[in-house]
């Protein structure tokens, strides 16, 4: 017999646009928080305990919010817009004053990402204003650290991923494209360690876990590539997983390792047990398109949470920690 449609435990309503990013914060405090960004230019502090919006920031001149983040180790938001512009604010004391901001110079859709290097300084990795060139620089000195252009031509960066190996060697990025191509970079080289093509079409979005090197990215077709990294650090496609509807908009792996959860252009939250990529719940809720997808950071498994964020300006909450155990058993 097969086990009832869950439902979410509560929703988050407020926002006059989509839901584009989702951000957990629930470290330095009690009050678990949730960021969002939407399609009208507002970021949302959500409190979880109270489960309405603490503070709302209005700073990308209504333009639409596609990436928000802390920063680690301060009180420090950081949001990335589609008025070209990453900003950093300060949340200590109340505040919500605009530190500092930079331009990006790009017009499409790929969201940042950032990378602790030290305790109070980070990389930022982020599209620019040539078609196949990513920048990183370094925050909060806005410092440019390199501008990497492969030599073919791949069309628009869509997604990127820092991560810094256990190795030893310096910060290494993986930039999925327009051509469906997904490359490995070494930062301090400025070089590409390796390629492969995972996808016919764009490369929409993609996840990596750092632990076991292997991570997983998806199309606008039906299609999600799971692909590893060998000790050679050669890009290597390990598996598909035929989906019954098209189209991926984000994917998140939870803290663990044992989730994966992808949103859906059908509505449709999709979660995975990571280890096998088995499927063990379709989350109907939403009537639009799923944007973004985010597992809570919580210390305790109990009071982990996943967050989606719709086109329909809604983010639902939903409690999957049995779910995660059965992928075990």
């Amino acid at each position: 017999m097969s086990r009832p449609t869950p439902s979410p435990i509560y929703t988050l309503r407020g926002a006059s646009g989509p839901f584009n990013t989702l951000h957990f914060s629930c470290h330095g405090g009690d009050t678990p928080l949730l960021f969002s960004g939407s399609g009208k230019g507002a970021i949302h502090m959500w409190n979880l305990n109270t489960r309405r919006a603490d503070r709302i920031i209005e700073g990308h001149s209504g333009s639409s919010v596609i990436w928000v983040s802390a920063l680690p180790s301060t009180d420090t938001l950081i949001s990335q817009g589609r008025d070209m512009r990453v900003c950093l604010w300060d949340l200590s004391k109340g505040s919500n004053e605009l530190m500092d901001s930079l331009t990006t110079g790009s017009v499409g859709f790929c969201q940042c990402s950032l990378l602790e290097t030290g305790q109070r300084t980070c990389l930022l990795a982020f599209g620019g204003q040539q078609t196949e060139e990513l920048k990183i620089v370094e925050l909060p000195s806005k410092t440019l650290v390199c501008s990497l252009v492969p030599d073919s031509k791949l069309g628009l960066v869509m997604c990127v991923k820092l991560w810094q190996p256990q190795s030893g060697r310096g910060p290494l990025l993986l930039a999925g494209y327009e051509d469906g191509s997904l490359l490995l970079w070494d930062i301090t080289q400025r070089s590409i360690l390796s390629q492969a093509k995972v996808h016919p079409d764009p490369v929409m979005c993609l996840t990596f876990d750092t632990e076991i090197l292997r991570g997983i990215s998806a199309s606008s077709d039906n299609i999600l590539s799971s692909w590893i990294l060998d000790g050679q650090n050669n890009l290597q496609v390990q598996n598909c997983v035929t989906l019954t509807n098209p189209g991926i908009s984000q994917m998140s792996i939870r803290g663990d390792g044992k989730l994966l959860a992808a949103a859906g252009w059908d509505h449709r939250v999709r979660i995975f047990g990571w280890k096998r990529l088995r499927p063990l719940a379709v989350l109907q809720y939403h009537s639009d398109m799923v944007l973004s997808v985010a597992f809570s950071d919580h210390s305790d498994p109990g009071q982990r949470l996943l967050a989606a964020g719709s086109k329909d300006q809604r983010i639902s909450l939903w409690s999957i920690y049995n779910e995660g155990r059965s992928e075990n058993n």
